[in-house]
């Protein structure tokens, strides 16, 4: 078998682990999202919205970018087979994760009522904002726990995590709100960290020991320098990402009324969820290997390459159909109160279709420890998507947070594509330029019929079913992966 061969089978192996967990994790948080919808309509889903980038934005400030470089330190340790940095490595990101976690939660917690009148609108909001710094702990905690398991490829481990996390968080969270109603909203956002951390725990407690030599404390401190100068500008870029999303949520809030912000928030998690299995896989296996072949510009463009192939071929129908279905699926996850929401949501897919491009590329600069373009990259761009919706959302309404999250990528495609060209010299292929155009051009036209003909679900679906055949013969043609993928 060729290492081309090989290298695509590994693909697939780990897309059909890891996706086949997020459809599953997607569909339970469908239910979610369906039943919160029901049960606390559009002013529920924006509050919902609210606490949880809340959370988010001071998770991204107290993990100190643990997650990702925390993932890059374990995959290059097992990439060298080296097991005294491994242990090196496993016991530094315990200790760090331990001080963050204290650290953030105790911060969110003293400012519990600035946040509550800044972001909530009331100091009667501050105790609930004070349950959340548990919520901060937990889910640094969480990205730890992530870390090891993904640096260290434990793909079925990641894959049973996610699925029982999802199970756990849809009954329990869904329990909280049938039984006490808005007032069980803290509880419903507090329970996906918690069933997170939990099974984290668990599956982190399985991991084989690592033998090595004792460990001396100054070997911890130069992982934490290490850590930490690599993190703090991965750091900065998840925060602003992170403000960038509270922000966004404050400014439609204010701007368009509650109702608003709902049927928002219920076009981006759809559009977070559709695409999870393509990016969750993504994740889960090529960051840990573009890892370790970051230094050979030819293995990483090849890897990158292949990657992108994968990630469009499975993600194209679904793109394709998606936007000419799109009120019938706001209807059927939401209600027809949402409806609004039909035309974010299918600019967001054609923004989502660069999104899956884009991804592969934005690991090279993750896999190099590159932390200062990475942050300048991803802050800029957000920094302006964030701009557009606060200066045209008054005069376009809230179709412009959809064509902000399309301009936001139409810059940051070609931007990361010239730094990846930049640090590995890469170019795209032939199969590549082709895939992604075409479904580009594709999603596109569905759009542009929709506005006028009602028979534009018609063509969506024709030619959503004419990739899938496509996709499923492309893929079934691999050399070796019609057999068992072992």
């Amino acid at each position: 078998m060729s290492d081309k061969d090989a290298s695509y089978r590994r693909i697939l192996k780990s897309s059909s682990i890891i996706g086949g967990a997020s459809v599953i994790n997607i569909l339970m948080g469908l239910v979610r999202i369906k039943l919160v919808a029901v049960l606390l309509g559009p002013a529920g889903i924006g509050l919902v919205s609210l606490y949880t980038s809340l959370m988010a934005t001071a998770t991204a400030v107290a993990a100190m970018g643990i997650g990702t470089i925390g993932t890059r330190q374990v995959a290059q340790a097992v990439s060298q087979d080296d097991g005294q940095s491994l242990a090196v490595v496993r016991r530094a990101m315990f200790w760090g994760t331990l001080l963050l976690a204290g650290a953030g939660a105790l911060v969110v917690w003293s400012l519990r009522e600035v946040l509550a009148i800044n972001v909530l609108d009331g100091a009667e909001h501050a105790a609930l904002v004070g349950w959340l710094s548990v919520g901060v702990a937990l889910s640094v905690a969480g990205a730890s726990q992530g870390a090891l398991l993904q640096g260290m490829r434990r793909i079925g481990d990641m894959a049973r995590l996610s699925i029982l996390g999802a199970l756990l968080n849809t009954v329990l969270g869904i329990a909280f709100l049938w039984q006490w109603g808005h007032a069980g909203l803290v509880a419903y956002v507090l329970v996906g960290p918690l069933m997170s951390f939990l099974l984290g725990h668990w599956y982190v407690s399985r991991l084989p020991k690592v033998v090595s030599s004792t460990i001396a404390l100054q070997e911890i401190l130069d992982q934490w320098k290490i850590l930490l100068r690599l993190g703090i500008p991965f750091m900065g870029a998840g925060l602003a990402g992170a403000l960038v999303q509270l922000w966004i949520r404050v400014e439609v809030g204010n701007t368009l009324g509650s109702e608003s912000l709902g049927h928002f928030q219920a076009a981006s998690m759809i559009s977070m969820q559709y695409i999870g299995f393509v990016l969750a896989a993504m994740g889960a296996d090529y960051y840990p290997r573009l890892t370790g072949v970051i230094h050979d510009p030819q293995a990483a463009t090849r890897l990158v390459n292949e990657q992108t192939e994968i990630a469009l071929l499975l993600s194209a129908p679904v793109f394709i159909a998606m936007i000419g279905l799109a009120p019938w699926v706001i209807q059927l996850l939401y209600s027809y109160e949402f409806s609004p929401a039909v035309q974010v949501l299918r600019w967001q897919i054609l923004g989502d279709v660069l999104k899956v491009a884009s991804w592969p590329l934005g690991f090279v600069m993750l896999a190099a420890g590159a932390g200062k373009t990475f942050f300048w990259t991803e802050s800029l761009v957000l920094v302006l998507m964030g701009s557009l919706i606060s200066v045209f959302l008054s005069a376009a309404g809230l179709q412009m947070t959809g064509i902000a999250f399309l301009v936001c990528y139409l810059i940051y495609l070609p931007l990361v594509y010239l730094i990846a060209r930049y640090r590995i010299g890469f170019q795209w292929t032939k199969t590549v330029i082709k895939l992604f155009t075409t479904t580009f051009l594709c999603c596109i036209l569905i759009i542009f019929i929709s506005y006028w003909y009602w028979w534009s679900f018609i063509v969506a679906i024709v030619l959503s079913i004419i990739f899938l055949l496509y996709s499923v013969d492309k893929i079934s043609s691999m050399r070796n992966l019609t057999k068992s993928l072992k």
